[in-house]
């Protein structure tokens, strides 16, 4: 049956970012909907900010596009260009290969409830704009190759 049920799908904060990184998204609250609707090229999550979360910390995929959509309520979407205020309906695209870090921040008193999808290499590499973090397939390191002692959660 191709409609999803939400309610039968676990929802997960978890996070593999090493400390002190894992604080901002402890308000993240996420269900992947790609495993149990069969899709396999791509990822598919619905994702509920509680104000004061964040989306992820602000990173770039090397090749991975990304594609957000708000449902209800509204976020700051950050980027190197400055901030742009996200409300119900509006969309955001993030290339592949273009080193413009981005995420969203829950900023408001209710929660942001949006979906994000992303296609290409999503095991591929990374890097977080305003931290000392990367990532690839295995994991996370500092941007001179030392890992972080966690593992990096697909």
């Amino acid at each position: 049956m191709p409609k999803l049920n939400l309610d039968t799908i676990p929802q997960s904060n978890a996070t593999g970012y090493p400390a002190p990184f894992d604080a901002a998204v402890a308000g993240r609250w996420f269900r992947r909907l790609a495993p149990p609707g069969g899709l396999s090229a791509m990822g598919v999550s619905h994702v509920v900010l509680k104000p004061g979360g964040w989306s992820s910390q602000r990173h770039w995929h090397e090749s991975e596009d990304e594609f957000v959509v708000i449902l209800s309520g509204e976020a700051v979407l950050v980027e190197d260009s400055g901030e742009t205020l996200m409300r119900a309906g509006d969309c955001a695209a993030f290339p592949m290969g273009v080193p413009d870090g981005h995420h969203l921040q829950n900023r408001g008193a209710g929660d942001c409830v949006f979906m994000a999808i992303g296609a290409g290499d999503r095991q591929g590499k990374g890097s977080y704009s305003d931290i000392d973090m990367m990532f690839d397939d295995t994991g996370y390191y500092h941007k001179d190759g030392t890992p972080f002692p966690t593992q990096r959660l697909r």
